[in-house]
């Protein structure tokens, strides 16, 4: 597969994925009116970082710096898998056990201080448990844990690939 496509196109159509994703998300938000807990929110901050790399690295004519950038998409994307796990995570715990409900991110972070805004994304809330969205059993996190995980493994066979020069 990888002698159809070269590094800097896999780059280009990860990039393009990233910012689908994203378009999703904001249709699901502004059209479909599923408000965005703040899981979603750091999820869909890791994507754009993740769109905005890996389109810089389709542009790039270094090979070795493209290395270098898939290595950084996998890192990010495991740290987007991680946020979606723990997204998961707090879908499936009892309603007694999920955390307390808080404001809205935009009040939140008008009201509290920054590390406790931080905290409360990175942990979840209460409003992360809730599921409001299943496409073929699958909720929204369960979708992104799967892109997440594509994205960190076909990043993961650029970095460490080995290169034939002749």
């Amino acid at each position: 597969m990888f002698t159809i496509f070269s590094a800097r196109r896999f780059h280009g159509v990860i990039g393009f994925a990233a910012f689908i994703l994203l378009g999703v998300a904001f249709y699901m938000e502004y059209q479909m009116g599923l408000e965005p807990c703040p899981l979603c929110m750091l999820q869909r901050i890791v994507l754009l970082i993740i769109g905005v790399v890996s389109l810089f690295s389709a542009i790039m004519s270094s090979q070795r710096l493209r290395k270098w950038l898939s290595i950084v998409v996998v890192i990010l994307s495991l740290l987007g898998a991680a946020l979606a796990i723990r997204h998961l995570y707090l879908q499936n715990l009892p309603i007694d056990d999920l955390p307390a409900c808080l404001p809205g991110l935009s009040y939140m972070i008008d009201a509290f201080p920054w590390q406790d805004v931080a905290k409360a994304m990175i942990m979840g809330t209460g409003d992360c448990g809730e599921v409001v969205w299943t496409f073929l059993g699958l909720s929204i996190p369960g979708w992104t844990l799967i892109a997440f995980l594509g994205m960190a493994i076909i990043n993961g066979f650029i970095a460490f690939r080995r290169v034939n020069k002749g």
